[in-house]
């Protein structure tokens, strides 16, 4: 049992650091170096489709509308995303990926979906189902030991229990 706990999670740890090494020399490349992480997921929050509202990004990603504007001003200015305001209504302001977005968005929904892909490649249906369980009682215990809140957008907000 010590031995599978060590195994384990020396794993999870060197899983999650991957991941995040792998994002970020993804990022490193010439073409999207001007992005951050936090951008990136930003991003993703838009969305590939219809153009949303500001307070909508905003409460997927749990962050204020003031502090997306910033983010998402950056980000106009990169060339990544395009604002605008409502005619009906100018209070509202709508924000879409650009082309130069949505290839980013892209491809890194291909990281993602590739990754999913490694993990169950050659596994049984049986192991699949073992593998689904064992995460989701990993996030449990997250959610209910930390008591993380999960958004929309699988955006984790952490607010520890003291």
């Amino acid at each position: 049992m010590d031995k599978t706990i060590n195994v384990l999670n020396e794993l999870l740890v060197d899983i999650f650091n991957n991941i995040l090494i792998i994002e970020q020399r993804a990022l490193s490349g010439e073409e999207f170096k001007d992005l951050s992480i936090t951008e990136i997921h930003t991003i993703e929050a838009i969305g590939i489709n219809e153009a949303r509202t500001m307070s909508e990004v905003a409460k997927d990603l749990k962050i204020t509308v003031g502090t997306l504007t910033t983010a998402i001003s950056n980000l106009v200015k990169k060339g990544y995303v395009e604002r605008k305001r409502l005619e009906e209504d100018k209070r509202v302001v709508l924000i879409q990926l650009t082309k130069k977005g949505k290839l980013v968005y892209r491809i890194h929904d291909k990281f993602h979906k590739d990754m999913i892909k490694a993990i169950i490649k050659g596994l049984s249906q049986e192991q699949e189902q073992i593998l689904v369980y064992s995460l989701k009682n990993l996030n449990d215990f997250f959610k209910s030991k930390y008591n993380i809140e999960i958004n929309g957008k699988n955006r984790l907000n952490l607010k520890l229990k003291v």
